[in-house]
């Protein structure tokens, strides 16, 4: 069962990692970074409140926790990805060096697990302000996200 688990939000993150690297983004024209990261945060949140239905219905409720913590932190992180990337086609000084698909999966990474090794920096205005976003993004995460997760386990255990 615990495997299962695991087992779907891991084929969740191969696949949305297997379309971040297979969809031609740095050919993408016309696309608005901010409406892309404004859309792709109501998904996140969309997805969440998905999962948290998941679970107060689940046999299994602290199982599905676990797969929804790990979905919706997947999709979360390739979403900023995805938007770091196109920054740096579209104005490759919004980053100290340009950025690979690795590149930008990296930074973000750094972000999220708050580690900043310095290597790579947001050097324009409008990067420092989509690392804020992100920055802000995995403190609820961190914060409203588990809380939220716990408690509808809680919920269901009680039913």
């Amino acid at each position: 069962m615990i495997l299962a688990a695991l087992a779907r939000p891991a084929l969740t993150a191969l696949v949305l990692v297997s379309v971040y690297f297979v969809v031609p983004l740095d050919q993408v024209t016309g696309l608005s970074d901010v409406l892309f990261l404004v859309g792709g945060g109501v998904v996140v949140l969309l997805v969440g409140g998905w999962q948290v239905h998941r679970i107060l219905a689940a046999e299994y409720p602290a199982v599905q926790a676990i797969e929804a913590l790990i979905s919706v932190v997947s999709l979360h992180l390739v979403l900023f990805a995805t938007v770091y990337l196109r920054m740096s086609v579209v104005a490759p000084d919004d980053f100290s060096e340009s950025l690979s698909r690795i590149d930008a999966i990296y930074f973000c990474l750094t972000v999220f697990a708050t580690v900043g090794f310095g290597d790579i920096s947001a050097e324009s205005e409008a990067a420092r302000a989509v690392v804020s976003v992100q920055m802000v993004a995995n403190l609820v995460f961190f914060a409203v996200g588990i809380r939220v997760l716990a408690a509808a386990v809680q919920r269901s255990e009680e039913r």
